[in-house]
């Protein structure tokens, strides 16, 4: 790291900075993790698209359906690959705290940028704000690597703005990734000022975050390596246009992607989006692969409504 515990904050204002992806992770037809098909996506999402970080191992990239060999090793590729040209924030979510701080541990070795952990499962339990500050209070006192909170719904709650606050305050927490309604991320972001980062994976928010909360980081999904190609980089443009304070032109090509966003959204399964996910990536040239049980892949009238809506959507290939 080049950084220590004590100055995470500081470093992390400094370098975390613009698009970060959230990486899905291809497996090959028999199951394994397709390794040359990770990095091959990794140097197109860095190299050509110019992501400034990925985010490795998470629940889109299906960290649960992984053994604990299989995630470090998919950490290990991506580090690897990025050391250089971009950073890298790794998952340790567990629902085991020993796992997690494994992994923090794993990833402070082998030269992680940062690390995120999502809020644990709390069943039958309703008052959560000491707990909380207590698990995350428990991951700082065992690990130097700067930490991202994650709270999400699919934890069966949200953590409320006032506890996440309460937690920025140890030293090495430097982000959040909030994915909640925008009037909580909005009142997190008023409470803690610049002591963190505050965002959210929602791309259609991201532009409007940046004009009226000045948030410099989009912390981060699929969307910035499914929304542009290499000669086709809108979502780019327009976060570059926004950070220089051009917003007319920044809107107008922000918008100009509303085709795109619409193809996907109206062609995604409900009960399917990692799957949808990996078959949008091999439509763009990327290695999609397959996903592991219990996620359900394409049928192929899926796949056809899939195809044809991104053959109109106005993504430019070449």
């Amino acid at each position: 790291m080049e950084y220590t515990q004590a100055t995470a904050k500081e470093h992390a204002k400094d370098t975390m900075r613009g698009i970060w992806a959230a990486a899905l992770t291809p497996f090959a037809e028999d199951g394994s993790l397709d390794e040359a098909g990770l990095r091959r996506n990794i140097r197109h999402w860095v190299d050509d698209l110019e992501i400034a970080g990925l985010f490795i191992a998470g629940k889109q990239g299906e960290f649960w359906a992984m053994s604990l060999e299989e995630r470090k090793r998919n950490m290990k590729i991506a580090v690897d690959e990025c050391r250089g040209s971009a950073q890298t924030i790794l998952s340790a979510s567990d629902q085991n705290v020993d796992t997690v701080l494994e992994l923090g541990r794993y990833a402070q070795e082998i030269g992680a940028d940062y690390i995120v952990v999502h809020t644990p499962m709390l069943s039958f339990c309703h008052d959560r704000d000491a707990l909380l500050y207590a698990y995350y209070k428990r991951l700082c006192d065992n690990l130097d690597i700067g930490i991202a909170m994650w709270s999400h719904p699919d934890c069966g709650y949200l953590m409320e703005p006032e506890t996440a606050a309460r937690i920025a305050e140890l030293p090495n927490i430097v982000a959040i990734k909030y994915s909640v309604p925008r009037e909580m991320y909005v009142a997190l972001t008023e409470m803690v000022g610049d002591k963190i980062q505050v965002s959210t994976s929602l791309e259609d928010d991201w532009l409007r975050n940046i004009e009226e909360l000045d948030w410099r980081l989009y912390l981060c999904s699929s969307p910035p390596y499914q929304l542009q190609t290499k000669v086709d980089r809108r979502m780019h443009e327009y976060t570059e246009l926004a950070f220089a304070g051009k917003f007319t032109e920044a809107w107008k090509v922000r918008d100009s992607l509303d085709p795109v966003r619409q193809a996907i959204k109206t062609t995604k399964p409900a009960g399917k989006p990692t799957a949808h996910g990996k078959y949008w990536q091999s439509l763009l040239g990327q290695v999609g692969g397959q996903v592991r049980f219990p996620m359900l892949e394409l049928d192929e009238a899926e796949k056809a409504a899939t195809r044809a809506a991104f053959e109109g959507c106005g993504l430019r290939l070449d």
